[in-house]
């Protein structure tokens, strides 16, 4: 596709609207990357699946589906068989769960699989544990903590250390009431129970010194009389980290021959997400499906250009293929020239790309090989190309690629010059595009090219309405074929 074409008709503006309908990093790049297709049974399974996703959103509510991370450093330490953290380990339960619960979303109630055939191996495909899903979320509270229940070594190990600990409480809180405390608080420095005592009373307690306040006036001194509860205490510390690294390494390994299934759902999650981002796209602006024909044909019925307001904004039919292969379309200044080119080319890059289209249902269009558009003022100043010239360069970059499976959108054609001169050059360029046989739009202020279009067959008039009472468009197309 003439990239080009993609951003004077700004189809980027889409794709940025359709990634904020999307949840997950992954569905958000699908939605950013989104480009037309060349295969009518690609395009017409893609926008299947927005159909039926949109019917399941409106029939079973939005679809249950949550961000998560990216894998990829999770699955390099998986494959070298290496222990997770706990923070990694519920990155994994996540994807399981999330898969689990769009499973039953997809599943739960009665519906008939058939009206879904372009969904179903999506959500059938996903990988679910529920095993391995609660083993994590019971053994590992948060990417912090990991729960005494994880194993019953680790249970033991810290409920002696909850003991060791009453016991030097109670030790110490004997001690609180003493002249030389300063505060009557247990405190700890350097992971070790201690006793805020006066300066001047530092020679009168035996212990060792863990610290001092920054004024000088107070002492933290760890007594003599737990310091072997202190000593045991630190020993079940690290005898309680050596048993989380055995239980990380053991509910990493529930993941080392999984690491297929956890990429594979990772993608079926933002693929997922990613359609359901079209659904909702399409149920927000009320679009509806197009039709892809075989013949070389456009046909959109009450189409309105996405990015205006579906509630203020014109519908119009706009169609050619049929019984002319190009249109000329005149009209004033602001009038809404521009605007059904600009509609009548992202509305068939949008149908290109399994979107649904903002038309009645029963619109149709063709697979084009290319889009050709020249929209615009490109006056360069870098390069020293007028108005004019600019026009040129990109009408003679669209006849030398152009061919008779091609749309072609030329705004103004030969404006820019000499009118009579513009007229001809014009007339020329739409001769030179009909005999290759593309489908081609164009707008003009030229007479002749209105004149041009009565006598040649390939060739319709059109115009935007006037209302000659308010003195204002309409933006209402009217093709000179349906003129009576």
């Amino acid at each position: 596709m003439d990239l080009k074409t993609i951003q004077k008709l700004e189809f980027d503006k889409i794709c940025d609207i359709l990634q904020n309908y999307a949840i997950t990093y992954i569905g958000k790049n699908y939605c950013k990357n989104l480009k037309p297709m060349y295969s009518k049974t690609e395009i017409e399974k893609a926008t299947n699946q927005t159909t039926e996703a949109s019917i399941l959103l409106y029939r079973k509510g939005n679809i249950p589906i949550a961000e998560i991370e990216n894998i990829t450093s999770h699955i390099k330490m998986l494959n070298s068989n290496l222990a997770l953290s706990a923070k990694y380990l519920l990155d994994l339960a996540n994807i399981f769960k999330i898969s689990r619960i769009l499973k039953e979303y997809y599943l739960s109630t009665e519906i008939d699989m058939s009206e879904f055939c372009n969904l179903t191996s999506l959500f059938e495909n996903l990988y679910t544990n529920i095993g391995i899903e609660k083993n994590i979320y019971n053994s590992i509270l948060d990417e912090n903590t990991i729960s005494d229940d994880a194993s019953s070594t680790l249970s033991s190990i810290r409920k002696n250390i909850k003991n060791k600990e009453q016991e030097i409480r109670n030790k110490l809180n004997n001690m609180l009431h003493q002249k030389y405390i300063q505060e009557p608080i247990i405190t700890i420095r350097n992971e070790r129970f201690v006793l805020p005592i006066k300066n001047e009373y530092r020679s009168d307690v035996k212990g060792f010194i863990h610290d001092i306040s920054s004024s000088g006036s107070t002492v933290f001194i760890e007594p003599i009389s737990i310091f072997e509860l202190n000593n045991e205490i630190n020993t079940l510390k690290i005898e309680e980290n050596l048993e989380i690294q055995k239980i990380l390494q053991k509910l990493s390994s529930l993941f080392f021959e999984l690491t297929n299934e956890l990429e594979n759902n990772s993608n079926l999650i933002g693929i997922i997400d990613f359609i359901f981002a079209k659904a909702k796209y399409s149920n927000s602006i009320d679009a509806s499906p197009a039709t892809i024909t075989d013949k070389k044909q456009i046909n959109l019925i009450n189409c309105s250009h996405p990015l205006l307001d579906k509630n203020t904004a014109v519908k119009n039919n706009i169609y050619l293929g049929k019984d002319f292969t190009s249109l000329i379309i005149t009209g004033p200044n602001t009038g809404g020239k521009t605007v059904s080119l600009k509609t009548t080319g992202i509305i068939v890059l949008m149908a290109m790309s399994g979107l649904h289209i903002p038309a009645k249902e029963g619109s149709s269009i063709f697979v084009f090989d290319n889009i050709f558009a020249d929209i615009g003022d490109e006056q360069s100043i870098q390069e020293s190309l007028s108005t004019f010239s600019s026009h040129m360069s990109n009408i003679s970059h669209i006849l030398k690629n152009v061919t008779e499976n091609s749309l072609v959108l030329l705004d103004e054609l030969g404006s820019g010059t000499d009118p009579l001169e513009g007229a001809n050059l014009a007339i020329s360029i739409l001769e030179e595009l009909n005999s290759i046989g593309s489908l081609t739009i164009s707008t003009t202020h030229y007479p002749e090219l209105k004149h041009f279009a009565i006598t040649n067959s390939n060739f319709e008039n059109a115009c935007v309405e006037f209302d000659l009472v308010t003195l204002s468009p309409t933006y209402k197309l009217l093709i000179r074929y349906t003129w009576n």
